[in-house]
């Protein structure tokens, strides 16, 4: 090394004299850089953004509930040819504050989606900021397309089953709340249920579990199936439990494959 090389490495203290840097750093694990807060200001955050959630369950279920004619009319449906009594004081108006609640929650779902991403975006790295759109959007797709088979299939299937037993001996008069108080469970139960890949796509991208350790439970995973199919329906009827747990059990081994498709 020459004089004059020397003298540069000395007043330069930003040559890195082995070449080597910071490369075993990953600029995907960085946190990108972001405004410290207190833990004070982080709670006061929190407050402000369960808040804006709150006021905007409010509003949409105060709109679900101005238009929940219609929305009953849907719900009614699957029940073709089932005539429905109110058979206590104020029952329907009842049934049409639980219709409105859940309709309310779930069309404010992405705002409050939203304000969760807006919470938690400080504390993530590069890496698990890719990953936060396509968890979002796939959650949401899943919780639809939970609600659509729930509403076609499961639905029709056991309201079918509960009909058909019996029919020759009693006539079909259900009470409007009984019967919404069975479907909407339903309906909510199948969502949730469909984010199972969603769950195996965390968990493996996070390094807890790999795609090959999810396909070595099978087993286990066919009689968890066949538990939550029976935990999850409100009816008794085999069918509907056994379509629930074929659900399950497919949108496990669509997770695995999500999973491997991402090299986990």
């Amino acid at each position: 090394m020459t004089p004059s090389s020397e003298a540069e490495t000395i007043t330069n203290p930003n040559i890195d004299l082995e070449g080597q840097g910071n490369s075993d750093t990953d600029p995907l694990d960085e946190l990108p850089g972001e405004v410290e807060m207190s833990l004070f200001d982080h709670l006061e955050e929190l407050r402000q953004r369960i808040f804006y959630s709150l006021i905007a369950v409010v509003i949409f279920v105060i709109g679900c509930f101005l238009a929940v004619k219609p929305i009953v009319q849907l719900l009614e449906v699957p029940a073709a040819g089932v005539k429905f009594l109110q058979l206590a004081p104020g029952e329907y108006f009842f049934v049409s504050l639980k219709v409105a609640g859940y309709s309310g929650l779930v069309l404010s779902t992405p705002f409050i989606l939203y304000q969760v991403i807006q919470f938690v975006l400080p504390g993530l790295t590069r890496r698990e900021r890719r990953l936060v759109g396509p968890i979002v959007l796939g959650s949401s797709v899943l919780f639809i397309g939970g609600l659509v088979f729930a509403y076609s299939v499961l639905i029709p299937a056991a309201l079918r089953f509960f009909i058909s037993y019996g029919a020759d001996v009693v006539e079909q008069l259900w009470s409007i709340d009984k019967y919404f108080e069975f479907i909407l469970l339903l309906l909510f139960s199948t969502g949730l249920a469909f984010q199972i890949p969603i769950i195996q796509l965390l968990l493996g991208n996070l390094g807890i579990v790999s795609s090959d350790r999810m396909l070595s439970g099978w087993r286990y995973v066919i009689m968890a199936a066949v538990i939550l199919g029976a935990v999850l329906t409100p009816s008794t009827d085999p069918l509907t439990q056994a379509l629930l747990a074929s659900a399950v059990l497919g949108l496990y081994m669509g997770g695995i494959g999500l999973v491997k498709l991402t090299g986990k």
